[in-house]
């Protein structure tokens, strides 16, 4: 079986191409040279038993979110981790990864896939990580194998998409400590593997076989999520040499995969500043050309604990309207605990509002129809479109209906009352044709 990116090199259109084609508005003439040339992905494995509701994601699509679910070493329970998958479902999430690393992983990855229909990831060494843990009581007891095995679990399970920390190398490592970070390294996957690599004096095998894990990429058609091992954790360290040093990696084995027909994205940070958020993608760019760039945030201030979604929804917005294609929601739970079903659900709005505030500046005339209706509505003080064309309708619908406020439409909302700007001057809640009939008519 071919991978998305081969049949679009054949000019073959598949079921996933047309169903993207149909959802973005786009004719498959402009659509397949892209996925061609790697600049826009369907995440896919051709192997998923379940039926998924496929996106694409690169440039000219509509900004994507991805949604983190999954256990820990303290905390596993599996009928919250389904229902965290089901409010990802619920509030439109355009991907979801499990990023389970306690008890039974293998268990939780096929479960959260056979209830989360959307494009699924996960980090392989997450899994390879919890091998040691359960057999070993030591995480840092695994072999290369190990590391291997774990990815071909993943693929074969049916996930979409992997993050493959393939960017750091032994000889960076062992530059960590002479860099001296403020936040230190902070990407889980980056830090097991980092640590592997000083115990034992041996390569990355994500890097050292990359050639292997490309051959089951393609024979699967699993995406590469490059992953950002090395990403600053505080935004005191913001484009330190370790983090451009991998990235200069990444976008060399980005061109190894596409030889290849393997799809890649490229993940990014973490903690930028708000002045280096635009920068931060336009570097990336520079660096990886058009491939699809996905970013954790990124968190404006190391401050926000318990807000961190919104802290981090504000870089969010600026890297989405300067060309990032996918981003990773924060919950208020980050850097605190695990999330609950609520927060996840706090973390997802967040991120859409800055998904779609991107959108608008990179895809205005198809992105502002949305905010063109729900001006209309809220001229004509129509609530029940305004409600229905909210990203969180229930919640809009909640604080709308609260106390003293009046049923129907054409009536003002409890915060002016009386003195609502369509109430004191109602010809402003038509069209000008509107009123010079109304005028006519006497």
């Amino acid at each position: 079986m071919s991978t998305q990116m081969n049949a679009a090199r054949r000019g073959v259109a598949t079921d996933e191409m047309k169903a993207v084609a149909h959802d973005e508005d786009v004719t498959l003439d402009w659509l397949i040279p892209k996925i061609a040339n790697g600049s826009i992905i369907i995440p896919h494995n051709n192997s998923r038993p379940q039926k998924i509701r496929v996106v694409g994601i690169g440039k000219g699509m509509k900004t994507k979110v991805n949604v983190n679910i999954g256990n820990s070493t303290l905390n596993q329970n599996l009928e919250e981790e389904i229902k965290k998958a089901q409010v990802a479902i619920k509030y439109h999430a355009d991907t979801i990864m499990d990023l389970s690393d306690g008890g039974d992983v293998g268990m939780y990855r096929r479960k959260l896939l056979e209830v989360a229909p959307i494009a699924f990831g996960t980090v392989p060494v997450y899994e390879a990580y919890n091998y040691g843990v359960e057999k070993h009581k030591n995480p840092l007891d695994i072999t290369e194998d190990d590391f291997l095995n774990a990815f071909e679990h993943n693929v074969k399970d049916g996930v979409d998409y992997t993050t493959i920390h393939s960017g750091i190398t032994k000889d960076i490592a062992k530059r960590i400590l002479a860099v001296k970070r403020h936040g230190g390294i902070v990407s889980k996957g980056g830090t097991i593997t980092a640590a592997w690599m000083l115990k034992y004096d041996k390569e990355n095998p994500y890097y050292e076989h990359f050639d292997y894990l490309i051959e089951l990429a393609r024979k699967y058609d699993v995406t590469f999520s490059l992953g950002d091992a090395l990403r600053p954790g505080s935004i005191l360290d913001s484009h330190d040499e370790l983090q451009v040093q991998e990235m200069i990696n990444i976008s060399r084995l980005t061109k190894v995969a596409h030889e290849k027909d393997v799809q890649v994205m490229v993940e990014g940070p973490g903690h930028v500043p708000l002045n280096e958020v635009a920068a931060n993608v336009r570097l990336a760019k520079s660096l990886i050309g058009e491939v699809p760039y996905y970013v954790l945030g990124p968190l404006v201030t190391d401050v926000a604990s318990g807000h961190d979604h919104i802290a981090s929804a504000i870089g969010a917005a600026i890297s989405a309207s300067e060309g990032v294609d996918l981003l990773c929601y924060l919950t208020p739970a980050e850097h605190l605990a695990l999330p609950t079903a609520e927060e996840v659900k706090a973390g997802l709005i967040a991120y859409r509002i800055a998904a779609h505030a991107g959108d608008l500046v990179k895809l205005r005339e198809k992105a502002i129809k949305w905010d063109m209706e729900m001006t209309e509505a809220r001229r004509t003080l129509n609530w029940e479109k305004q409600i229905a064309l909210s990203i969180d309708p229930e919640e809009a619908s909640r604080i709308h209906a609260r106390t003293g406020q009046l049923k129907g439409n054409t009536v003002p909302c409890t915060m002016c009352g009386g003195a609502c700007v369509y109430i004191m001057l109602p010809q402003q809640r038509f069209t000008k044709t509107e009123v010079e009939k109304l005028q006519q008519t006497g």
